[in-house]
């Protein structure tokens, strides 16, 4: 049998083959891997650790902030901070970004913005939850202060993007724009190890996966969807956590749909923190990742830290199919 190939391995080997490569951005890489491994502990625990449950107040974008969202936020922070090699993050759990002072950090060339624990509602009931990160290179200079900019940046631009889902077994998906390459964490070495390299997302599934209990609060044109793909025994799985129906639309096919509603007209997903990293992924396994205007969310112009898009991604001919009622 073949030895496995660490993350940090597959890392370096990929630095390689970059003659510009500096070497701080695969740092930045291995330390996400790092801070994963300890919220991927952190959640294991959650029931020994008095960390379940809500905090009972709000975050910046209007949900309500579970235990673990704010213990996880936490340590992305902290970790970031002391690696030394980022320059500050933006965060779904924060109101604004955070530049971080020291002299070595402030100089660095990348930025992270992140949703520490997306799904965290399901972590009471021992669902899958997840983390989704995504790297820019700052646009000002690196002996300024970071600005807004570095952070609003379009989802084109983003250098690397990731997730982690914390499941049955915990994976760090990721790409550098060169394709999408999936590690499964090995508890007994303590190493993330390449289990799924080459992600290619089928080219159509029959599964669509969406909250459905809003039918009612759906455009026209999703419902009319929705009563297509039942018509044609499409099956419906929906967890409630992005990170876990997107993992399972790249490996089967099908379609996530988070639409817009009555009450959230623009959708509920964040565009920098959920909605580009996300798309980069699906992209370069093959997929698309549109909004309900069939624009392309990579494209869309990132206005503020919290802003809101509908989303349409997944398999290439269902994503197709969407857009057709549309």
């Amino acid at each position: 049998m073949s030895r496995r190939i660490t993350l940090d391995e597959f890392i370096v080997s990929k630095q390689k083959s970059y003659s510009e490569s500096s070497g701080e951005f695969s740092g930045l890489l291995r330390h996400l891997g790092i801070a994963a491994k300890i919220i991927n502990r952190v959640v294991n625990k959650a029931g020994l650790m008095d960390i379940l449950g809500s905090e009972e107040m709000m975050n910046s974008s209007g949900d309500a902030v579970q235990k673990l969202d704010n213990y996880s936020n936490q340590l992305m922070m902290e970790y970031m901070a002391n690696s030394g090699i980022c320059a500050g993050i933006a965060s779904e759990e924060l109101d604004d970004f955070i530049a971080f002072a020291d002299p070595i950090s402030s100089r660095s060339s990348y930025v992270v913005v992140t949703d520490p624990l997306d799904g965290s509602s399901n972590i009471d009931v021992n669902i899958s939850v997840g983390t989704i990160f995504g790297i820019y290179r700052r646009l000002s200079p690196e002996d300024s202060p970071l600005q807004l900019s570095d952070f609003c940046q379009k989802g084109k631009d983003l250098v690397a993007a990731g997730y982690v889902l914390y499941g049955t077994s915990t994976m760090l998906v990721y790409t550098y724009g060169d394709g999408v390459n999936g590690f499964t964490y090995d508890r007994g070495i303590g190493e993330f190890c390449l289990s799924h390299p080459n992600m290619v997302i089928p080219d159509h599934g029959k599964i669509y996966s969406l909250n459905q209990g809003n039918a009612n609060e759906f455009s026209d044109q999703i419902r009319s969807y929705i009563d297509h793909v039942s018509n044609k025994n499409y099956s419906l799985r929906y967890v409630g956590s992005m990170v876990a129906d997107v993992h399972r639309t790249l490996c089967k096919g099908g379609v996530f749909l988070y639409p817009g509603t009555v009450k959230n007209p623009q959708g509920k997903l964040r565009l920098l923190y959920e909605g580009n990293p996300m798309s980069m992924i699906v992209e370069q396994a093959g997929g698309m990742s549109i909004d309900e205007g069939s624009n392309r969310i990579l494209e869309l112009p990132v206005t503020s830290l919290h802003q809101r898009s509908s989303i349409i991604m997944g398999a290439r001919k269902n994503v197709e199919e969407v857009m057709s009622f549309l």
